[in-house]
Parts: structure tokens; sequence; C-alpha cells
């Protein structure tokens, strides 16, 4: 089995948690995908992280490492998992097609929060996952939360545009995935 050379820069990201993205604007990254994607690599590399306790996953353009979890860890996951919903509903009450590929600036969301009460109150939801008061700390909070998870990326440093990526389609999945039984439906509280 031969691995390509760029399997140490592979497992340096993905070992972090973080995603490799088709659309990253960063190049070494967006090659690293093409590297990986390439069907006798993926097969190559899939064997050769397996040996080492490490799955490789391939989403919808993105790459991410996947391992069997312990109870303890399993429970953190959930946390995390909650935590992202909140984030995901916020993201779209914003704007229903913030997806791969969409891009904007922080200043753009703070203007919509001035004039949606149902966006504040969500943003408002989220001080438990950031401990911060001021919108702009809870908002700056959440998006290095989603860099330095890999689902959005800084664009441009002038403007201060964010680009989504397309590891954002997994907390998308995350969330398509919930599935809750129609008697168990009602009990829930609005």
């Amino acid at each position: 089995m031969e691995v390509p050379i760029q399997t140490a820069d592979i497992f340096k990201i993905l070992s972090k948690g973080q995603f490799i993205n088709s659309n990253s604007s960063i190049k070494t990254v967006s090659d690293l995908y093409k590297v990986i994607e390439e069907e006798q690599n993926f097969e190559n590399l899939y064997d050769f992280f397996r040996n080492i306790n490490f799955t490789l996953e391939k989403g919808d353009e993105y790459f991410y490492f996947s391992r069997p979890e312990n109870k303890v860890d399993l429970e953190t996951k959930i946390e995390a998992a909650f935590r992202w919903i909140d984030i995901i509903d916020f993201l779209k009450t914003y704007d229903n097609s913030f997806s791969s590929g969409y891009r904007f600036t922080p200043s753009d969301i703070l203007v919509r929060i001035k004039i949606d009460a149902e966006l504040e109150t969500k943003l408002e939801g989220l001080k438990k996952h950031t401990d911060k008061e001021k919108h702009l700390d809870i908002l700056d909070k959440i998006l290095k939360k989603l860099i330095d998870d890999t689902f959005i990326e800084l664009e441009n440093e002038i403007t201060h545009q964010y680009k989504v990526l397309a590891s954002f389609k997994y907390l998308e999945q995350l969330i398509l995935t919930i599935n809750i039984p129609e008697e168990v439906r009602n009990e829930i509280p609005e």
C-alpha cells in the first residue's frame, strides 16, 4: 500500500478534528482535497489511517476523521450537537440559504439583529455557549468556533468577509438525521 507524500499534512489537519474542504480558499487545503479524492489514494489512506484507529470519512465535498467512542466521549458529542443545533438555528434564521459557498460579514448579521427580534432572541440564546454578554462578542465567539472547526473561513481580511465551506453540510446533515417519533413530538413543549 502506497500512501501519497501529503499523508502527514492530511493527518495534521484531520487529527485536530478539522475538515479538508473542496471549496477552501486556502490552496494547500483544496489541493489536499484533490489528493484524497483520487480513488486509489482514498482507499490507501483509508487503510493506512484505519491501522492507527482513525476512519477517513468522505462527505459531500469534504473529508474528516471519525473514531470509535466510549460512553464519556458520546456524552460530550451530544453536548456539542446541542451547541451546533443552536448555532445552525441562529444562522438559518439569519438567512435560510446559509450553506456551503455562502458569503457574509459579521456587520451584516449585526445590522439584521437590530431589526429582527427573532434573530436577536436566538443570538441571546447563544450566550450559554459563549459566556459573553454583548452581541458582537457572542457573534465573534461563534465565528471563531466555526473557523476553528473549519466550517467557515475568512475570505477577505479587509472587508471581513467570510465564506461557508463545504464541511458546513456535515452540520446540516447532523440536524437532518435527528428523528423525533410522532408519539414523542406532542410531548415536546413549543
